[in-house]
């Protein structure tokens, strides 16, 4: 596998159904993910033993982590320790996101695969 690759060639994965699609990078410990959210789209509380760490790139996000709720927007960030409980509720335009795991997110090697993908959201071209 190349260790360089742009976004759109990267698969990209049914995390939630069609409201929520990754593309994702792995490493040996860590997994890089690009997150579009379609609009009002809603990841359901879940926890994972993947700490994680995001920011917001475009639209907006309501956050909830271990009962602490903020609206998120561009520039956003949230951080979820090892088995926080979190939901996510997108805003009226959708958003794309960036997340970081780790250790790797081996679990969506099980999420079924867009196919074919469409354009990545972001960046625009």
């Amino acid at each position: 596998m190349s260790n360089l690759k742009d976004l759109a060639d990267l698969p990209m994965l049914e995390v939630w159904g069609e409201a929520v699609r990754a593309r994702r990078l792995d490493g040996e410990r860590i997994s890089f993910a690009i997150v579009e959210l379609a609009p009002n789209a809603v990841v359901p509380e879940h926890h994972h033993p993947a700490e994680q760490l995001g920011m917001c790139i475009t639209g907006s996000i309501r956050f909830t982590i271990d009962g602490e709720t903020r609206d998120l927007g561009p520039g956003g960030t949230w951080r979820i320790t090892s088995e926080k409980p979190h939901v996510v509720v997108a805003g009226p335009d959708g958003a794309v996101v960036i997340d970081v795991f780790t250790p790797i997110r081996s679990d969506w090697d099980a999420l079924p695969l867009v196919d074919p993908p469409t354009a990545p959201r972001w960046p625009r071209a």
